[in-house]
């Protein structure tokens, strides 16, 4: 419970795990509780038991009915759990009216997410977004941390159940204006940062890939297999939440083409609006890219509420009409190749592969060739030989395709996207005509 001293454990906290599937959507809670093990195992908690209700009604005091409250606390005692978690998110009334009937602190499905990027937020960015998050989580629930403080200061004087003092009530407030204070000083931080993160990401001149996908369905393992950037890849949820931009060789463009990949942070159901916000920055790499790979765990019996997670948070941060390519990955372990082939054919642009096995990713590369190639313009480009300057130039920004030297002038022919062009028909060391 918040304002207590924490006992100091060796291993894992002990957990409670309270499941709280809707009644109409049972098939899916088995998957929902293996979830949310992966979730606590990240956090460091170990669920020593569950609680599950099929949910039909939310009961407004305590979210789960009185006879499953009663359960939970008798689970609390028997197995000498710490901390309840709850895979849904939770009022802070009724956060506060678990805590008193368990006597121990409990974590909604936010407050969980928040912890576990708070845990892996590696840079500076990353860090300001965790705890702009955090602090607009905690500012509604100022009050429940002060009734806990309050309630052990002033013992048996007489006050109510849930009633605070003079001092809580001042506290609340002084705490109320620190925590609107630094929101603001983050917001202000985070936007400059966006500001100067969407000027790099809108003035880079190769054509940019980025990952996307279900939190573990192996983002990083496919970007170390296309371009060996040894980039951190661990079957665990959330081991990425900082941007990794990567060049991507591809053989069947001429010189590999100029294309980057970008890995990014996973996306989970119900992902917290306050999380989406603050990562704006970060996610700037995906609403600017020029094609995206969604990449989905072919082995999970959920694809479409992944598949559905996912594309909710692309079409909330504005990425909702960048090209996708589906990435169907972890093949050699998929339950069903029969349903991973029907999934194929519903995804015009899909393919199937095993990053870490390098299935398919022969395919991928030639697809995402074609993306390249099919958002470019063929151009015949002419101009001096002795020009340098603009023969560097161009060999840095087009996709060279044929070349040729006619007397004094160099010839070629080149891919340009429609910004290069643009450049190239105000240039005045060169003739441009279409091919």
């Amino acid at each position: 419970m918040k304002g207590q001293p924490k006992e100091i454990l060796q291993g894992p906290m002990p957990a409670v795990l309270v499941c709280t599937v809707p009644a109409a959507e049972k098939e899916t809670e088995e998957d929902r509780v293996g979830e949310m093990r992966s979730l606590m195992d990240t956090a460091g908690r170990e669920p020593v038991a569950e609680v599950r209700q099929h949910v039909a009604k939310i009961t407004p005091r305590t979210y789960i009915g009185s006879g499953k409250v009663e359960e939970l606390v008798a689970a609390v005692k028997e197995h000498g759990a710490k901390e309840v978690v709850f895979d849904v998110q939770l009022s802070p009334s009724q956060q506060r009216n678990l805590e008193e009937a368990t006597g121990c602190h409990v974590f909604d499905y936010d407050e969980l997410i928040l912890e576990i990027f708070a845990q892996n937020a590696r840079t500076h960015q990353a860090r300001l977004a965790v705890e702009l998050a955090s602090m607009e989580y905690t500012r509604s629930r100022l009050k429940r941390m002060w009734t806990h403080l309050d309630r052990q200061s002033v013992g048996t004087s007489g006050m109510g159940s849930g009633a605070l003092s003079g001092t809580g009530e001042k506290q609340i407030e002084m705490d109320r204006r620190l925590v609107r204070k630094r929101i603001q000083v983050l917001r202000d931080e985070l936007a400059a940062i966006s500001a100067r993160t969407d000027r790099v990401v809108g003035s880079r001149e190769a054509f940019t890939v980025c990952l996307v996908g279900y939190t573990n369905a192996g983002k990083s393992t496919l970007m170390n297999a296309l371009t060996k950037a040894d980039v951190l890849a661990q079957d665990r949820l959330f081991a990425t939440l900082d941007t990794r931009t990567s060049r991507l060789f591809l053989p069947q463009l001429p010189r590999g083409g100029n294309v980057v990949l970008s890995d990014t942070v996973g996306f989970i159901r119900n992902l917290p609006p306050s999380l989406i916000a603050s990562f704006h920055a970060t996610l700037a790499e995906v609403r600017e890219a020029d094609l995206l790979l969604h990449v989905v765990d072919a082995s999970s019996q959920v694809m479409d509420q992944q598949i559905e997670a996912v594309e909710s948070v692309l079409s909330g941060i504005g990425a909702g009409e960048v090209p996708v390519l589906m990435v169907f990955n972890k093949c050699d372990r998929a339950y069903s190749k029969t349903l991973v082939g029907a999934y194929r054919k519903r995804y015009q642009h899909s393919v199937a592969v095993s990053a870490l096995l390098g299935d398919g990713l022969d395919e991928l590369r030639r697809m995402i060739s074609d993306q390249v190639v099919s958002g470019t313009t063929r151009l015949r480009i002419t101009y001096p030989v002795t020009n340098g300057a603009f023969d560097a130039f161009l060999r840095s920004r087009a996709t060279i395709l044929e070349e040729t030297a006619e007397d004094d002038r160099m010839v070629v022919i080149i891919g340009a996207d429609p910004r290069l062009q643009a450049e190239l028909d105000d240039h005045p060391d060169c003739t441009v005509t279409a091919v």
